[in-house]
Order: structure tokens, then C-alpha cells, then sequence
């Protein structure tokens, strides 16, 4: 049985991050920068310590995962390129130790986020063979975390 239509869209706009997956070049790093500027936005201008997005990602897990999944079968196509919240869920996991008013550690959270992303270190890129919704999402969740790590190891050391 197909889904509604209304379920489908509320799946593709999720799943493309409300239309950053759609950018014709690069469009997992413009999601994980959607994904920054929905953290910016709220962190600086109420104060939200970023550390809250981890948490609100792995709030948003279960729906990146659902709207992952279906994008998937609606297409046909394993993994397309338009599913960017899985770069969401990663990048709000790289934000945990940035400091709120430090625009380098935004920064950096975004750069080494998106090369543990493109990369796939440590064995991440096994995790996309575990198919459907959920190996779309495992491995950003995995070089978001390490993402973190990077950026707790920079602060310490550095910055």
C-alpha cells in the first residue's frame, strides 16, 4: 500500500532538511550547514547552550531514520544523495563541546564533522551496509561522534 501523500511530503521535507538536500552541488555539507544554522540561530539569539543539540539529535534520530527510509523506497534508490538529515543528526552531535559564543569552535565543529563524514574512518563507512533508514544514519552518528571527540580533543590541546 503506497503512503499518503501528506506522509510522503512530510518524509521528503524532513529528509532533505527542508530543501537543503535538494542544493544541486555538495548537498550534504549544505545540510550540515542548515543543520549549524538551526543551532546558531537559537543558541545565540536565546541562549541555548549547543551542548542541548546532542540530545535534541538523538531526539531526532527515530524520525531521521523513518524519514530516511522512506525517501529510500519512494526513489528507489539506496542512500540518495537528497537525504541530508543524517548530516543534521551528525553535525548536532559535533556541536556538544563547542563553546556557545566561540564562532571557531562552529567552525571546526563543521569541518571536522564533514570529514569524518566524507572520510569514513575507524570502519564508519561499515556501518552503511547496514541498509535501509538506519545505515543511512549510523554512519553520520558515528563521525559526529567522532566529530566531538576532534573537537573535545582541540579545545583541550588548542583552542
Amino acid at each position: 500500500m503506497p503512503m499518503p501523500v501528506n506522509k510522503r511530503r512530510a518524509a521528503f521535507v524532513l529528509a532533505t532538511w527542508f530543501g537543503c538536500g535538494r542544493f544541486p552541488a555538495a548537498p550534504g555539507s549544505v545540510g550540515s550547514i542548515g543543520a549549524l544554522l538551526a543551532a546558531w540561530l537559537p543558541a545565540t539569539a536565546c541562549g541555548i547552550p549547543p551542548w542541548v543539540f546532542a540530545p535534541a539529535a538523538l531526539l531526532l534520530l527515530p524520525a531521521a531514520v523513518w524519514a530516511a527510509n522512506e525517501v529510500e523506497k519512494s526513489l528507489g534508490v539506496s542512500d540518495p544523495q537528497i537525504v541530508v538529515i543524517d548530516e543534521v543528526v551528525g553535525q548536532w552531535l559535533a556541536l556538544a563541546p563547542v563553546a556557545a559564543a566561540d564562532w571557531r569552535h562552529w567552525l571546526w565543529a563543521l569541518i571536522l564533522f564533514r570529514v569524518f563524514d566524507i572520510a569514513k574512518p575507524f570502519g564508519i563507512r561499515r556501518l552503511e551496509k547496514i541498509g535501509g533508514g538506519r545505515g543511512v544514519v549510523a554512519d553520520d552518528v558515528a563521525a559526529g561522534v567522532c566529530a566531538m571527540i576532534g573537537l573535545l580533543a582541540m579545545r583541550w590541546f588548542l583552542l
